[in-house]
């Protein structure tokens, strides 16, 4: 893991919004600056939310969003959600998603949390394996989808 001294968590607020969009910009090739405004419009609206960021020598690295179930789908209030999490590609490979998702894992404990759900694409291999080395395994729900 090659973090270093400076590597600073924090909340996530609106104001990184731009760096968001340019780090999923440069990861997913396009720009989704609407997505991300309609996303970050909803920031505190839901109760509870933990969205964080990653920051190194002053700037934006890398994210992470989720939030606490609310029942959703059957879902207990003791469920946590990873939505979305991105790190700035000159960065990927060091760390910087280990330690964001440990760190929800974190507050999301403190809020009573008890399961932790993200969906992961079948195929990304990548983000499969880091979801498994902090410890996460297929779980009960499957993913369903109906094109149109």
């Amino acid at each position: 893991m090659d973090l270093s001294d400076d590597r600073h968590i924090r909340n996530l607020t609106r104001d990184d919004l731009d760096a968001i969009v340019q780090i999923d910009r440069k990861v997913l090739g396009e720009n989704r600056k609407g997505y991300w405004d309609r996303k970050l419009a909803f920031l505190n609206s839901r109760s509870p939310q933990v969205s964080l960021v990653a920051e190194a020598e002053g700037r934006v690295v890398g994210f992470i969003l989720g939030d606490v179930s609310g029942w959703e789908f059957g879902v207990p209030a003791t469920v946590g959600w990873i939505d979305a999490i991105g790190v700035d590609p000159p960065h990927q490979k060091r760390g910087w998603a280990t330690v964001l998702i440990r760190e929800m894992i974190r507050r999301f404990q403190a809020l009573g949390v008890k399961t932790v759900y993200t969906l992961v694409s079948w195929d990304d291999w990548d983000l499969l394996q880091l979801f498994h080395r902090i410890g996460f395994s297929r779980g009960d729900m499957i993913n369903l989808e109906l094109k149109i």
